[in-house]
């Protein structure tokens, strides 16, 4: 079974759900870099890395900054949600998990002049 099938039989039933929420930002991490897949799969099986155990942990961070803020909501935005479901999961940081940087472009790209064309 893949990651990604994984994830989905765990998904079943949660829709509209921040659980089944995880699960998509999970599968996102998982597309980006290969190499975290093996991890999440693995810990899936475990009861006490389920997709809701990890959404309790990003409605944990945001209690915590409605009561710092005393707001009546808060967001909890897509890169601090991906960093706890990083740290709960035991993956990379993004930077060490082998994302490739763009080559620098060594070469000019040949210039077009568009009035040449008239």
């Amino acid at each position: 079974m893949t990651v990604f099938e994984k994830i989905e039989s765990l998904q079943k039933g949660l829709e509209e759900t921040d659980a089944y929420t995880v699960g998509e930002q999970l599968k996102d991490i998982c597309r980006r870099e290969p190499e975290c897949a093996p991890l999440v799969l693995t810990d899936l099986d475990n009861p006490d890395m389920s997709l809701k155990a990890a959404a309790g942990k990003i409605k944990a961070w945001a209690d915590t900054k409605q009561k710092e803020k005393k707001a009546k909501c808060v967001c909890v935005p897509p890169d601090v949600a991906e960093g706890i479901l990083r740290k709960f999961y035991g993956l990379p940081d993004a930077q060490d998990a082998g994302q490739s940087q763009p080559e620098p472009v060594t070469e000019a790209a040949p210039i077009l002049d568009l009035a040449s064309f008239f």
